[in-house]
């Protein structure tokens, strides 16, 4: 076995190793018979661990039934995990021996890290239709060649905004960062927050970075500190996008306390819902909490994509988005036969067309209808994409992943300046990107 990252040893020193896997159990029966025969009279269990609420939850559950129905002596134990807490207790897992049969995650260097380890079964020669997905989401869980993980979701990063409130103070949907600046400037005298965060889980804050960065010196400043091929993370590209983020701040452009709020905790989806903030740069899973914690909302909903940046390299119309969820099989796991089988009936056209028409994001398997209006815009968007960012934290080691989400933590809380987030970066890089 390849050794393990340094991120996944320290997790392991966690003093929640023990309890953090509470609720999964281990398949008890079913030991002599090979443990893949779905024919044979003993009772089989999966363990299956996923990280997602309300629609998406009730779509994975239909798949599992149906899995059920055509295996009715599997029974499948779906443990759910709140997003925030998700990958932590992952690592936990995967370093103790205690982890699930089939887990979800974003794909990138977050799944590579356990591939690295040999804890993931390499998907590449089962029964598996490849040529059902969208190749550029299904290369995000391929390294080296080999398939690792196969997925069901793109979840674009946007801006949604309240349409009523902009109606009201004579705003327009801005297209420049300038414009951006200037709906500021009207919302604050009108006592209403601009923009609102909850970035205590650190991810959220990092969507500014990404599409700043982007906006500003293109896609190519990502992918040439990340492949060590140009610039590094200490590019101007990035010291001039940790600026616009801290001249933000200084404009009061946030909530208060937004360094502190959770994202689950619902804080900030709730000043958009009751009018008190106007815009939130968010993941496509905000339609599904509108529609889920306050359906009236969605009447004044709409969405934006990150405007240009005046004088910018970026094409407006590239933009950031995360493959989720993504569903590995552990490579150890006693019925790799059902394993895989669950992972067809996850990512079947019948639970791709359940997920469009209920979760209002876009999913990575073709062969659907669209209907939904965000799914269709969100889908629009795609496919005149010039280029797809996947997140920084999912598409980097898992070391230098967390050190983006701090140092860009650091940078929403004035505790660091863009000069010293940037050496810091660049210094991690250094050291783990050969």
């Amino acid at each position: 076995m390849k050794k393990i990252s340094l991120f996944i040893v320290l997790a392991m020193l966690s003093a929640l190793i023990l309890s953090a896997c509470s609720g999964s159990k281990e398949t008890s029966k079913d030991e002599a018979s090979g443990g893949s025969n779905s024919g044979s009279g003993d009772q089989i269990e999966l363990d299956f661990w996923h990280f997602d609420t309300g629609a998406r939850k009730d779509i994975y559950g239909a798949a599992i039934k149906r899995f059920e129905e055509k295996n009715p002596n599997v029974k499948v134990n779906v443990v759910q995990v709140p997003n925030d807490d998700y990958k932590q207790r992952v690592i936990i897992a995967m370093s103790g021996g205690e982890a699930p049969d089939v887990f979800a995650s974003w794909g990138g260097g977050w799944l590579e890290e356990f591939v690295k380890s040999d804890k993931v079964m390499d998907l590449t020669e089962q029964d598996i239709e490849f040529d059902k997905f969208i190749e550029v989401a299904l290369n995000n869980s391929k390294f080296d060649d080999k398939i690792y993980g196969l997925p069901l979701g793109i979840s674009l990063y946007t801006f949604f905004y309240n349409k009523e409130i902009f109606e009201q103070n004579g705003l327009e949907v801005p297209k420049t960062y300038s414009e951006l600046l200037s709906h500021i400037e009207v919302l604050k005298k009108n006592d209403i927050y601009p923009l609102a965060l909850a970035n205590q889980p650190k991810w959220p804050g990092a969507f500014y970075l990404m599409y700043l960065a982007d906006r500003i010196g293109g896609e190519e400043v990502f992918q040439n500190a990340h492949r060590r091929t140009g610039g590094g993370f200490d590019d101007e590209v990035y010291v001039e996008a940790g600026k616009y983020i801290q001249e933000l701040v200084e404009l009061d452009a946030f909530n208060p306390g937004f360094n502190g709020i959770p994202y689950d905790s619902g804080q900030a989806r709730q000043m958009m819902y009751s009018d008190q903030a106007a815009m939130m740069l968010q993941t496509g899973a905000f339609v599904n909490h509108v529609r889920e914690e306050f359906p009236e909302f969605e009447e004044k909903l709409g969405v934006f994509q990150f405007p240009a940046v005046e004088g910018g390299k970026g094409n407006p119309s590239n933009i950031s988005a995360g493959v989720s969820p993504t569903w590995s099989v552990k490579k150890d796991t006693k019925h790799p036969e059902l394993a895989v089988a669950l992972l067809n009936e996850l990512t079947s056209v019948e639970t791709a067309q359940d997920y469009v028409n209920r979760s209002g994001n876009v999913v990575a398997i073709k062969g659907v209808e669209v209907e939904d209006e965000y799914v269709k815009t969100f889908t629009e968007w795609v496919n005149e994409a010039n280029s797809i960012q996947f997140p920084y934290d999912q598409t980097l080691p898992p070391e230098l992943g967390e050190l983006h989400k701090d140092t860009t933590f650091e940078l929403f809380g004035l505790g660091m300046t863009p000069e010293e987030a940037a050496e810091a970066m660049e210094k991690k890089a250094k050291e783990i990107l050969k």
